[in-house]
């Protein structure tokens, strides 16, 4: 394990750049830990090392609130008291509500797309690209319901601020046309830490992106078609290699794009690949920088006082509904300037996505961890023993 305590604002040759660069698909998978392989991972991790040890080592996945590991953690009295009135009340209406904009937001879709065929590329299809009032309203609609449904789960108030350094993100100092310097500051992706699925909601209300997703969630009720107009890139985690090249392929022309197209869907990016407890920033994929386009840093935080939004060690199920029964619930968002690479980063992308994560971390005040998705599984299935003893 790997931690920095202290973060500066890097140069922009400021990483070492030994090495072949790495040009991995965008969503490579981490190597695939069934249960035969965790099982015996945990129980060494549960003889060799005590709690205290493994939160040291799995820093990124711990949760610090009042619910403790997993949402599993011992209640007082006080805490089981306030937990009563958000299962009896705030539970049930949140989800009638949620529910009731999902339904509203997936017939707008579905009539908007009545009768047209969707833009098919690469075993992809989407209705991201039509034009017209239909893209209008689809957008629209998706941004204030996304907005609504955040309020709905207790995010009342979204505070937002906005980067005022430029030192990373200047142009170069060159005579530029109006046409041409609007171009330069048309960033082809958004690049986010990643916390919470909250995090897409924010994203999508504030400007409605495609995202990466599993190519399951193309056959979800409801969801399903939602995430064809945003223009979801799907990919399946199982498929080979060359597979993955296909869909990296797409996500770069869908970024050079809208890089070149102010109008054309911009694509959001968690180049961490999992979720943290939003305090770490872990390694970034190459995949969002073999474009060579600037992209938009975008930092993520969730104050919270009893229950963390943080999806990072506990069920999804107990998530929701331990988020539900929360009256309010708090986000920060601090969006930077847009991060133009060097020539030296266009041609590293292991480069280019180092320095765009030091810089988050500096801007965020959050802690670089080189673990990722492999330790947070090898962490849950320690905790999954843990929790069977007792």
């Amino acid at each position: 394990m790997q931690m920095e305590s202290e973060h500066r604002v890097p140069s922009r040759h400021s990483i070492d750049q030994q090495g072949e660069p790495d040009d991995r698909p965008l969503l490579k998978p981490e190597p695939e830990l069934d249960s035969k392989t965790l099982e015996p991972q945990a129980k060494i991790l549960e003889s060799s090392q005590s709690i205290e040890e493994m939160e040291k080592k799995y820093a990124a996945y711990v949760r610090h609130d009042v619910y403790g590991k997993m949402g599993r953690g011992k209640l007082s009295l006080t805490q089981k008291f306030l937990l009563v009135p958000g299962l009896v009340v705030l539970v049930p209406i949140r989800v009638v509500a949620g529910v009731t904009i999902l339904v509203s937001y997936y017939v707008i879709c579905r009539v908007c797309t009545a009768f047209l065929p969707p833009n098919r590329e690469r075993e992809q299809e989407d209705y991201a690209h039509m034009g017209g009032w239909r893209r209008s309203v689809i957008v629209r609609t998706g941004r204030f319901l996304s907005r609504a449904l955040l309020f709905v789960f207790g995010f009342f108030r979204i505070a937002e601020t906005r980067s005022s350094s430029n030192e990373e993100g200047q142009l170069n100092n060159e005579t530029v046309s109006s046409d041409q310097s609007e171009k330069l500051e048309n960033p082809g992706a958004i690049i986010s830490n990643h916390v919470s699925y909250i995090d897409i909601l924010y994203h999508m209300s504030l400007s409605f992106p495609s995202f990466v997703a599993k190519r399951s969630v193309a056959k979800l009720p409801l969801v399903g078609l939602i995430s064809k107009c945003l223009g979801c890139v799907y990919v399946q985690r199982e498929l080979k290699s060359s597979d993955f090249k296909g869909v990296s392929g797409v996500v770069n022309e869908r970024i050079r794009e809208a890089h070149q197209n102010k109008f054309a869907p911009k694509m959001m990016l968690f180049p961490e690949g999992t979720t943290t407890n939003g305090d770490y920033l872990l390694p970034f994929k190459t995949g969002a920088f073999l474009a060579k386009t600037p992209v938009l840093p975008v930092i993520i935080r969730y104050p919270y006082q009893r229950f963390s939004p943080a999806w990072d060690s506990i069920s999804g199920v107990r998530h929701v509904i331990l988020l539900l029964c929360q009256f309010v619930n708090h986000i920060e968002v601090k969006r930077l300037p847009v991060y133009h690479p060097s020539e030296q980063e266009k041609e590293d992308p292991k480069l280019y996505a180092a320095n765009v994560r030091k810089l988050m971390a500096h801007e965020g005040n959050l802690i670089l961890l080189d673990i990722g998705l492999a330790e947070k599984r090898v962490y849950h299935a320690a905790l999954n023993g843990l929790f069977c003893q007792r």
